[in-house]
């Protein structure tokens, strides 16, 4: 689609620095801009061209060492009918992958940022209501018509879109949440034929890990007759399987009492005999040091240890303590399911990481699983920095 467009701003580049936009890769560092045709603000649609003066791509203005996330190789218009095909395209790839009708889960995500081809968004479908999360200027200016591309898209399927960005960092000192329709003051979801209870406002990222669903069910099929432990355990998630499944024992530990709460309110919801269920507050990295060493089903899922490549040494640190603590704790026949969200650690640094922490223990241990997040948080091809969520799967002799 090589349409004229009117009214947006110039990027052009450096000569011989089209490159990386030809292999489609999403993003313009500001290394690579030579000028532009008018003065920017932060979060404005510009096209970028190369130094010969041939389109290349359309996207926003984000300034900083990533200068210009793209939306599109073809020029076009950035309007509602734009978004509205954006999503089409998204909804479709749920709705092949058995999601977006699924008896059994109602909760999926429809926008992976990059993944999907739109850098710097996020929205989340639970049971009816859209949360967006904007990760960038310009999607965070566009919440008024992703919220009309998501009335189109879902129609009377729809019963509110709630914004989950973080407004101060735009310059929204006092942001108006509800985008469209009235926000529940609870929203109870089906995951895998497992209820939980969302808390969209005050829960962390849009309020539930969608990420670990697949990981979440394969543990169920570990599960029956195991002690389990659940480090960092939020809500519940991976409790509320393992409970269901068949477990002697689930203890839930997080820092939060919030979170705790809402774990014993998730396993209640699914099981009125909580007895099997312990949730405790505390430090998980205390926790590990006086930890029972009766578990043998564990779930070591942090938060982001490393947002950035400065704190990378520190992070690893934290990886390789925490799972020389547990693999030490451990018995005979005992698994590990051990996570890394940290998108600046990769694969490979993760596993050499456990793999030291194995050493450390002295103990004898095989990878039976790598994990990673589900299909509805696709990584593109041409953005491999997209891949966040790395897991394995530890069987302990």
């Amino acid at each position: 689609m090589q349409t004229q467009s009117n009214h947006y701003p110039r990027v052009i580049l450096k000569k011989n620095r089209e490159a990386s936009i030809q292999r489609f890769h999403p993003w313009v560092f500001s290394g690579a801009i030579y000028s532009f045709s008018r003065e920017i603000n932060v979060g404005e649609v510009v096209e970028i061209f190369s130094s010969s003066d041939d389109y290349l791509a359309t996207g926003h203005f984000e300034g900083g060492s990533i200068a210009v996330k793209i939306l599109t190789f073809d020029r076009q218009a950035i309007d509602v009918e734009f978004w509205t095909s954006k999503l089409q395209t998204a909804l479709k790839l749920r709705q092949l992958l058995g999601l977006a009708h699924h008896p059994y889960t109602n909760a999926y995500r429809l926008v992976f940022t990059e993944g999907d081809g739109l850098p710097g968004l996020i929205i989340d479908y639970y049971n009816g209501v859209a949360v967006i999360q904007a990760q960038s200027a310009g999607m965070f200016k566009a919440r008024t018509e992703i919220t009309k591309a998501l009335q189109t898209l879902y129609k009377k399927n729809l019963k509110a879109v709630y914004d989950k960005s973080p407004a101060t960092m735009f310059g929204d000192q006092e942001p108006v949440r509800t985008l469209f329709g009235t926000f529940p003051p609870s929203i109870e979801i089906i995951e895998n034929g497992h209820r939980f209870v969302v808390d969209v406002e005050k829960g962390q990222k849009t309020g539930f890990y969608l990420d670990q669903r697949d990981n979440r069910q394969l543990l169920a099929g570990y599960s029956l007759n195991r002690n389990v432990l659940n480090l960092f355990s939020y809500t519940g998630g991976f409790s509320v399987y393992a409970v269901a499944a068949g477990a002697k024992s689930v203890v839930s530990v997080d820092s939060s009492a919030t979170a705790i709460a809402g774990a014993n309110q998730n396993i209640l919801l699914n099981n009125p005999d909580s007895s099997k269920h312990h949730g405790v507050m505390a430090d998980v990295k205390e926790y590990v040091v006086s930890m029972d060493d009766g578990y043998d089903l564990v779930i070591l899922d942090p938060p982001a240890f490393a947002k950035h490549q400065d704190s990378r040494h520190k992070a690893m640190l934290g990886y390789r303590y925490l799972n020389e603590t547990v693999l030490k704790k451990m018995p005979a026949g005992g698994i590990l399911f051990t996570f890394s969200c940290s998108q600046v650690v990769g694969q490979e640094l993760f596993q050499s990481t456990v793999t030291a922490a194995a050493i450390a223990a002295g103990r004898q241990v095989k990878i039976i699983h790598k994990l990673t997040h589900p299909a509805d948080h696709p990584v593109s091809i041409f953005h491999p920095e997209g891949e966040y969520l790395k897991g394995l799967v530890l069987y302990v002799e």
